[in-house]
Formats: C-alpha cells, sequence, structure tokens
C-alpha cells in the first residue's frame, strides 16, 4: 500500500477512535497488524504521536467558545456559585493530576503492556462489559427525578478526584479507553451521559497533551540507546505526517460533534457490544499467533 493511502488509513483510524470510548490504542496496533506495518519503526512512532496532536487540536477547535467561557469566568463561574477549588478548569486540573502522577510513578508497567495483544483484548471486553453494565443501571434518570450532576458546571471536587483516579486504568492496560474510563467513572459519581462526555473530553485535553509532549521528549532526549521515534528524513515523510494530522483532526472534528448528539440520544451500549466483540476478536487472534 503507498504510504500517502496507508497514512489517509490510519490517520483515519486515529480520528474514529480517539474520542470514541473503543480504544485508538488497540485499534492501531490491530491496523499494524492487518497492514503489515511496524508502528514501532522510529518514523511511524512518531506518525503516531503527531497525529494524536491533530485529534488534540479538534478538541480545542470544538470547544473553543466553553474553554473561553470558562476563563472568562474563573474562578466564580457562570452563576457565581463556584470559587477557585471548585470552578470546571480546576476540575479538570485536579483529575489530570490525579492521573498524571501515579501514571508517571508507574511508567515501567505500562512499558511493558504497551504492545500487549492479550491485555488489549482482555481490557477490551472487561471494559465493554463495565461500560454495559454501568450504562444500563445509572443511564437514565429515574421518572420524576434528575443525575446529581446534568452539567459540567455543577461538579464536585471528589467526582473529578474520582475520574482521574479511574482514568489511570487506560494508561496501564492499553485497550481500556481513556473515554470509557472517564465516561463510566462519572456516571458511577451520579453525572448524565453527556456532562460525564463532556468532561471526559476536556480531560482529554492536557492528558493528551502532557502523554505527547513526553512523548516527543523521550524522541529528542532519549534516556537508554534508541531515541522512542525518528523525525521525517524527506519531503515524502514529510507529505505523510502532514496528511496524517490532517485526515485526524477533520475525522476527530465531526466524531466529537457526533458523538455528543448520539449520547444524549441513545446512550453508550452500542459502543460496550463493539468492545465486547472487538476484544474476543482480538484474543482469538492473540492466541492463534495473529
Amino acid at each position: 500500500m503507498h504510504d500517502y493511502l496507508l497514512s489517509i488509513l490510519l490517520g483515519i483510524i486515529e480520528g474514529l477512535t480517539e474520542f470514541l470510548p473503543v480504544s485508538s490504542t488497540a485499534h492501531l496496533r490491530i491496523a499494524e497488524k492487518l497492514l503489515g506495518i511496524d508502528l514501532s519503526n522510529g518514523f511511524w512512532k512518531m506518525y503516531s504521536i503527531v497525529i494524536q496532536l491533530g485529534a488534540i487540536l479538534s478538541l480545542l477547535i470544538y470547544f473553543r467558545f466553553r474553554i473561553a467561557r470558562f476563563l472568562s469566568t474563573f474562578p466564580h463561574g457562570e452563576r457565581n456559585d463556584r470559587n477557585w477549588s471548585n470552578h470546571p478548569l480546576t476540575l479538570v486540573a485536579i483529575a489530570f493530576l490525579c492521573t498524571a502522577i501515579p501514571a508517571f510513578l508507574l511508567t515501567k508497567v505500562i512499558g511493558k503492556h504497551l504492545e500487549n495483544l492479550i491485555v488489549m483484548g482482555w481490557s477490551l471486553l472487561i471494559g465493554g462489559i463495565v461500560m454495559w453494565i454501568v450504562d444500563a443501571l445509572f443511564g437514565t434518570a429515574r421518572p420524576g427525578s434528575r443525575h446529581q450532576t446534568e452539567r459540567v458546571e455543577e461538579m464536585s471536587v471528589a467526582q473529578s478526584i474520582w475520574i482521574g483516579i479511574c482514568q489511570i486504568a487506560s494508561a496501564v492496560f492499553p485497550g481500556t479507553s481513556r473515554s470509557m474510563a472517564t465516561i463510566s467513572a462519572g456516571q458511577l459519581a451520579g453525572m448524565s451521559r453527556s456532562s460525564a462526555l463532556e468532561f471526559s473530553f476536556f480531560l482529554s485535553i492536557p492528558t493528551m497533551i502532557a502523554a505527547t509532549c513526553y512523548e516527543l521528549f523521550r524522541t529528542f532526549h532519549p534516556k537508554h540507546g534508541e531515541p522512542l521515534g525518528a523525525m521525517p528524513a524527506n519531503g515524502q515523510e514529510w507529505v505523510v505526517l502532514i496528511i496524517g494530522f490532517v485526515v485526524a483532526f477533520i475525522v476527530a472534528l465531526g466524531v466529537v460533534a457526533w458523538f455528543l448528539h448520539w449520547v444524549r440520544q441513545r446512550g453508550f451500549v452500542p459502543f460496550a457490544v463493539y468492545r465486547i466483540i472487538v476484544g474476543i476478536a482480538v484474543l482469538y487472534w492473540a492466541i492463534r499467533g495473529f
């Protein structure tokens, strides 16, 4: 397959799966096997980092007005009922730190599991079951009542800490999905589907930026041995990189808008079912030596 076409395909996969609760890491790994490419190769490793930046940019563009509103109302909030400790921006920072510090300390464990198809398969399968159960039990408020938290602006510090802690699972066990972990955690903490999803998007911005910047730092300043990735060596590789970035950005932007609308109407069960099916398939392929 030509590298330009391959870049388009991988950009589409990244854009489709980064924010859906299905694990972009697992899908890129599956694509690697199916397409016969080596994403651990220096250039393709750099490529997989850069296309994540395209997905991050889509969030900044889509939520630009919400983010600007948060900044302009800090720390008192839109209704003057918040303070510096429970404003949405602070809650995102708290959840991020609850994930980032343990994840940094568990770097060696994370590295050990990163390419393990068995771990990915079980994570997809178990995560799908958990998401299905959680959404069935907590996705719809009882008649005559409402969720404890209908909007991100109503969240508590305890909820943000809980979501941040649960997000650690997505770092330790590839295939878990950052979105799945944070959405299900939010629902368990009394958040509505839409507020849990929206907070998941906001939390993914600093989380993905930090993870991507850390990977880039390791690329340019390796501790031991070969660098993590390699910059493009010629014009063609630069074009491949730019194509992947742009495609990932455009597709992710569409996915974010569609996903918010879908969840408000239908919930997360179809994604849970998809995870279970893909998880079983990955385990089968891994056991059979795929």
